[in-house]
């Protein structure tokens, strides 16, 4: 992998790691506001912050090993 390949896929870590900051919020926004009136959301938001963290984890485990590759 080229210097410019793990440049960019550290951005995709960096985009994905705030895109799994907001549905944790959203998360939190739910239990902290909504509850116990919409306790039937908390399947979706708990899916949807669950889908963000391993979207993260793929995407930071190859850069990871890209970097480790690197050195």
């Amino acid at each position: 992998m080229t210097e410019e390949e793990i440049k960019e896929l550290g951005k995709q870590v960096s985009k994905a790691r705030f895109q799994l900051g907001q549905k944790a919020s959203e998360l939190h926004d739910l239990i902290e506001d909504r509850l116990p009136a919409d306790y039937r959301e908390i399947p979706a938001y708990a899916d949807a912050t669950f889908r963000a963290c391993e979207i993260w984890d793929k995407l930071n485990q190859e850069l990871l090993k890209a970097a480790k590759h690197e050195n």
